[in-house]
C-alpha cells in the first residue's frame, strides 16, 4: 500500500469525526461480539460434556500462539507508522502488522464453529471480514495483513480439525 492510497482509504473517516466514531464502535463491537461467543461455545460443550470441548480450545490456543510468535518475528509496521500518520483508530502498537491477530482470531475461531455448526461459523467468517475491512479504513491494518490473517484462521481451522 502506498501513501496515497492509505490517505485514500482512511481520508473518508479523518473528514468526518462522527462517521469516524461509528466505525470505531463497530470495530470494538464485532470484536466484542466473537470474543463473547467463543466463551459461550465453549461454556456450552463443558455442560453437554462434550468431547470437542478440549479441542475447541486447543487448536485455537496453540494456533494464536504460532501466529503471535510469527507476528513478532516478521514484526511488519504499521500503516501508520509507515506513513507517518496517525491512525482513525487510537492506537500506539509499533510492529506486529502482519497478519492480523484480530482478523485471525475470528476465524480461527469460525473455523472451530463451523465444525459442528456450519451456519453459525459461516455467519462468523462474514463478521471477520467486515472487522477485516473495518480495520483497514480505521488505518492500523494493510488488506494484505487481513488476507493472510483470514487465511491463517481458515487453514490452522482446516489443519486442526480435519487433517490432524
Amino acid at each position: 500500500m502506498t501513501k496515497e492510497q492509505y490517505i485514500k482509504i482512511t481520508e473518508p473517516l479523518r473528514s468526518n469525526q462522527e462517521r469516524a466514531k461509528r466505525v470505531t464502535s463497530l470495530n470494538h463491537m464485532l470484536t466484542a461480539l466473537v470474543f463473547c461467543v467463543y466463551p459461550l461455545y465453549l461454556f456450552m460443550l463443558f455442560t453437554d460434556k462434550n468431547p470437542w470441548l478440549w479441542r475447541a480450545i486447543l487448536v485455537p490456543a496453540v494456533s494464536f500462539v504460532g501466529l503471535s510468535v510469527v507476528r513478532k518475528i516478521i514484526n511488519a509496521p504499521r500503516p501508520y507508522e509507515k506513513f507517518d500518520m496517525p491512525p482513525v483508530l487510537e492506537k500506539d502498537t509499533k510492529g506486529k502488522s502482519f497478519p492480523s491477530r484480530h482478523v485471525f482470531s475470528v476465524f480461527i475461531i469460525a473455523m472451530t464453529i463451523f465444525y459442528e455448526h456450519p451456519g453459525a461459523g459461516v455467519l462468523l467468517g462474514i463478521i471477520g471480514l467486515l472487522l477485516g475491512i473495518v480495520r483497514v479504513l480505521v488505518g492500523v491494518h494493510e488488506p494484505k495483513d487481513i488476507i493472510l490473517g483470514a487465511l491463517a484462521g481458515i487453514v490452522c481451522g482446516i489443519v486442526g480439525y480435519y487433517v490432524i
